[in-house]
């Protein structure tokens, strides 16, 4: 039996509102940490509610996907803060219809009104992105996603026909 394996992880850009929020809940923190010296019960109360408030923000804004395809399931884990890890998504490459880049006519035909986007690429600008069709019963469902040579080629070997690189 022919076994495929590849991995790939993906950063995502972290939007330029996130970091502003970060520096000004920060500021904030650091303001309520002055407060709690000096009034204490009110400032420590702040000072937590603040604090948890930040390390949550910053934890959730810095985003990494990883996407693993082994005997012929594609998964996609959400890994927040480089802490904690979440599954986003499975297919089983069955259920797959067509991996193609992302705005190729060869996903012109799957475009259809009330189907679900699932968007797990960096959101980098001019990165090179896959859109892959999912048809599970009657749901459809596109999952856009950023994978490296090797997962290409895995993907080839196991489904040629469904696989467009160009």
């Amino acid at each position: 039996m022919n076994d495929s394996y590849a991995e790939c992880l993906v950063r995502r850009k972290v939007p330029l509102s996130a970091s502003v929020a970060n520096i000004i809940m920060g500021a904030i923190t650091a303001v309520c940490l002055l407060l709690a010296l000096s009034t204490q019960l009110i400032g420590m109360v702040l000072l937590l509610v603040f604090g948890a408030a930040t390390y949550f923000l910053y934890r959730n804004s810095r985003v990494e996907y990883e996407y693993l395809y082994v005997d012929k399931i594609l998964s996609v884990d959400k890994i927040l803060g480089r802490a904690k890890r979440k599954s986003a998504w499975e297919g089983k490459m069955d259920d797959i219809q067509v991996i193609a880049p992302t705005g190729s006519h060869e996903l012109d035909p799957y475009h259809q009104t009330g189907t679900k986007v699932l968007d797990f690429s960096s959101r980098i600008p001019g990165a090179k992105t896959y859109t892959a069709v999912v048809r599970t019963g009657s749901e459809t469902v596109r999952v856009i996603f950023e994978p490296d040579e090797k997962m290409l080629q895995c993907f080839r070997q196991s489904a040629p026909r469904k696989i467009f690189l160009s």
